[in-house]
């Protein structure tokens, strides 16, 4: 069953820009896994597998508003689903931020229950230097939060249209591929269905075969490429808007399955450093 969480956090202090990253936003996630389960944040964290959860960058503005935030946020998508990625400035002590954990896995999901029930507001977790309160967790959609969702895998699959043939998707932080040795940003039908088919196979116990790839053809791009670097490393990845579109003879039940995937996207995203807060993707109404 894949869960999307979203963290409402306090910080306490400022929390210096170096210590926005993805790669400590992994650690604090461990951190919070080994809390109630030190056996599992170490194979989390020793595991070089696909891992059954994603992480989000830290965000201090409300989702969809459009407003810049403490972050580096460049409103070219014109439905302003981007998400901030990159913070040039320390976040103040008192702002207000969220954060979005998606489990993949009954199991993670269940192995980590003590935590989500157990939740003490005024238990600091660290970032850095900054000392951090988790307020609440939302598991469920609200208007003003997208992000945050819950459902079964067979519901995904039950709730999904086998008539639309359109799939409209919003890429919320900077997304890449692997292919071979190297990334490629260009976002095709089978760098995007072929990660989320990978991912749904490995988690959701429903098979899906023969589902007809080269019936996806993309209809409307609005994207651009970011670069991220730090200290360690450079990477570059698509923000933007892609439509693909389902054309020929299809049958309903692989448009079904194409529905579907369309559907996890949420959850799973795509790509590459899912859970250092890249390829974060979400599907938009078709209306």
């Amino acid at each position: 069953m894949p869960h999307s969480l979203v963290l409402n956090l306090l910080p306490q202090s400022p929390i210096p820009p170096q210590y926005l990253t993805g790669r400590h936003l992994h650690a604090l996630f461990l951190t919070l896994v080994s809390s109630v389960d030190s056996t599992l944040g170490d194979r989390l964290h020793d595991s070089t597998a696909d891992k059954a959860f994603t992480l989000s960058p830290l965000q201090t503005r409300g989702q969809g508003t459009g407003d810049r935030g403490q972050g580096r946020y460049k409103p070219k998508v014109p439905h302003g689903d981007s998400l901030q990625y990159f913070h040039q400035q320390a976040i103040p002590a008192g702002t207000p931020c969220w954060w979005r954990i998606s489990l993949l896995d009954d199991t993670l999901f269940s192995q980590l229950t003590q935590l989500w029930l157990n939740l003490n507001p005024s238990h600091p977790w660290h970032l850095g230097p900054a000392n951090l309160y988790i307020t609440s967790i939302q598991g469920t959609p609200q208007s003003t939060q997208p992000w945050a969702n819950a459902t079964t895998y067979a519901q995904l699959y039950e709730q999904a249209s086998d008539s639309i043939r359109t799939f409209n998707f919003s890429f919320a932080t900077p997304t890449a591929f692997r292919q071979g040795q190297f990334d490629t940003t260009l976002p095709t039908r089978e760098c995007v269905f072929n990660s989320l088919l990978s991912r749904w196979h490995k988690y959701s116990g429903i098979e899906f075969t023969q589902i007809p790839i080269e019936s996806i053809f993309p209809s409307f791009l609005n994207i651009h490429t970011e670069i991220l670097a730090d200290s360690r490393s450079k990477f570059i990845g698509i923000l933007g808007q892609v439509n693909y579109r389902i054309l020929g003879d299809v049958e309903p039940i692989q448009i079904k399955q194409i529905n579907t995937l369309a559907d996890f996207a949420l959850y799973a995203g795509v790509g590459r450093k899912t859970t250092m807060g890249m390829g974060m993707l979400r599907r938009l109404s078709s209306v």
